[in-house]
């Protein structure tokens, strides 16, 4: 809340204005775009020899926060060393939510959260409970510092054989914060990805494990960990997104492997065929690295990611899309009548109604988003409509897999994208915030009166 005075003609007014904790989160994501786009704009962010417009910062920026990955210019050759330290900056507070660093900084200085701030934080993980999220927000940033300076020297040694111990610490390190906050940027150049390792099972199976952990959620997490600590059971939320996720990860991995065996695959040995496949299943969930030219794919298997970007990761996590729990819900609910049954239960529990109709908006307004943008990008864009379909899904499920169109973008196209990535990012949280707003209890009900349907 923040109040301002006005004064006119003697007479002093005041107003305040209020924000919800929704609204402040959406204003500080884009304080904080602008702020690194103008960082991005110095000259010290670009390579000497290349010019750099306030556009394609503003887009990069957008990118980094919102954890998408899609890009305008090659990361690894356009970009010096600051710059690259602001995109990985960007990536980090975009990924954990600034409320979630700001809470770092609070910690540090010693300073009191008060309820403001811990309504903001409860915002930003997407959690229903305000008891206890100052210790989850601590929780969070230690595992999230801990998981990624694991991986960053796993993969810093790695890279260090090839690239020398300098290079190689610093790949490590840009990369482990890159995938564990599914943003999928890298520094390898020439918009190549990790295709140069498409049969590494070091790198492959790092950065899998980097978006998995990413992507299930902090709430899934620390239920995991109670559950080791008190032998407890787990919650429902927990179950559904290990099994959504495990079943698309192995679901997608499969279809992969059999529709690109003689295409893209044919020249991997055996491992190495199993290796990209299950990468590839892994990243529309929702990283944007490739260790397989995605342009090379045949149409069935494009058309394939494009619905697993779609789903996207889990609530609460690093990732996008409509998340794995909300397209569980629809699924359960559609089995449930085929069934027979009034309600929809699963792992013999019973999902509330309220759930089912958020799940419905949720899809209803991501679809429509979708359809929208594309349609828009058909007008502005040379392209066919996979392309644009594809690339519209990975800016809302803020992956960044392309099929090469992102840099022939035209200015239109490239905000039509941002806008995009933008509200693939803040929309799902503001949008559970307005959904889970409390009900108007209303005395009068209407009659009941039948329409036909199917």
């Amino acid at each position: 809340m923040s109040e301002r005075k006005l004064t006119g003609n003697g007479d002093q007014k005041r107003f305040t204005v209020r924000t919800t904790p929704a609204q402040t989160l959406v204003i500080g994501f884009a304080a904080i775009i602008l702020f690194g786009a103008v960082l991005l704009t110095l000259p010290v962010s670009v390579q000497p020899d290349r010019e750099v417009s306030f556009l394609t910062s503003l887009f990069t920026a957008t990118s980094a926060v919102c954890v998408t990955g899609l890009v305008v210019v090659d990361t690894g050759t356009h970009w010096t060393t600051f710059g690259h330290i602001v995109i990985l900056a960007l990536i980090q507070v975009g990924g954990l939510g600034f409320m979630t660093m700001a809470t770092f900084l609070y910690l540090v200085l010693g300073r009191r959260i008060g309820l403001k701030q811990r309504l903001m934080i409860q915002e930003s993980l997407n959690q229903t409970n305000l008891a206890g999220i100052v210790r989850l927000a601590r929780y969070v940033l230690l595992f999230t510092f801990a998981v990624e300076i694991s991986f960053a020297v796993i993969l810093a040694l790695r890279w260090s054989v090839e690239l020398g111990w300098r290079k190689g610490m610093w790949f490590g390190l840009f990369h482990s914060v890159s995938s564990f906050n599914n943003a999928g940027f890298d520094l390898f150049g020439n918009f190549k990805s990790l295709t140069d390792y498409n049969g590494d099972a070091i790198v492959t199976l790092c950065i899998t494990t980097l978006i998995i952990i990413g992507g299930i959620g902090f709430s899934v997490i620390m239920d995991l960990v109670r559950r080791l600590k008190e032998r407890g059971h787990l919650s429902l939320h927990t179950k559904m997104v290990l099994t959504v996720t495990g079943l698309l990860i192995f679901c997608g991995t499969v279809i992969i492997f059999l529709l690109e065996y003689d295409n893209t695959l044919q020249n991997l040995n055996p491992l190495g065929k199993v290796l990209a496949s299950y990468f590839q299943a892994v990243t529309p969930r929702t990283a944007g690295y490739n260790t397989l030219d995605i342009g090379a794919l045949h149409s069935a298997t494009q058309f394939f990611i494009v619905i697993l970007m779609f789903i996207g990761a889990s609530p609460g996590s690093t990732g996008g899309g409509i998340k794995t729990t909300t397209f569980g819900a629809l699924v359960i609910s559609v089995w449930s009548m085929i069934k027979g049954k009034a309600e929809a239960e699963v792992f013999e529990r019973r999902v509330g109604q309220d759930l089912v109709f958020k799940s419905l908006a949720i899809m209803f307004i991501a679809s429509l988003l979708v359809v929208v943008v594309t349609l828009l990008l058909s007008i502005t864009e040379k392209a066919d409509f996979l392309t644009l379909l594809f690339e519209t899904t990975s800016a809302f499920g803020t992956v960044g897999l392309s099929m090469g169109v992102t840099p022939k973008l035209t200015s239109m196209g490239r905000i039509l994208i941002i806008i995009t990535m933008f509200l693939g990012r803040v929309g799902p949280l503001t949008l559970a915030f307005a959904l889970s707003r409390s009900k108007l209890k209303s005395h009068l009900r209407y009659p009941e009166e039948k329409i036909l349907v199917g």
